[in-house]
């Protein structure tokens, strides 16, 4: 996957963002959706609260909304287990 320097930009800041107001979650990586070539994944560790994880995605939702109305960029975040395995798939 190839992103351009406006999509790099704007990931860096939002993942810095996430983590400045969340410091229990860390930007893991980006990747396509698999449903959408127009959309990337931003993927962050998942947070042990669940009530946690519902305040990140409030805030990201609103800034996510932002990017796309912005510059046309559609991002989603994904939680991960902390070893970088798919928060669905991880087994405990």
């Amino acid at each position: 996957m190839r992103l351009n320097h406006k999509q790099q930009e704007l990931i860096e800041q939002f993942s810095k963002e996430i983590e400045e107001k969340f410091p229990d979650v860390k930007f893991v990586n980006v990747s396509p959706s698999p449903e959408s070539d127009e959309t990337l994944w931003l993927e962050f560790t998942k947070p042990d609260n669940d009530d946690r994880m519902l305040d990140i995605i409030e805030y990201a939702s609103n800034r996510t909304m932002d990017i796309l109305l912005d510059y046309g960029y559609h991002m989603l975040i994904m939680p991960v287990a902390s070893n970088g395995v798919a928060a669905a798939t991880a087994r405990v």
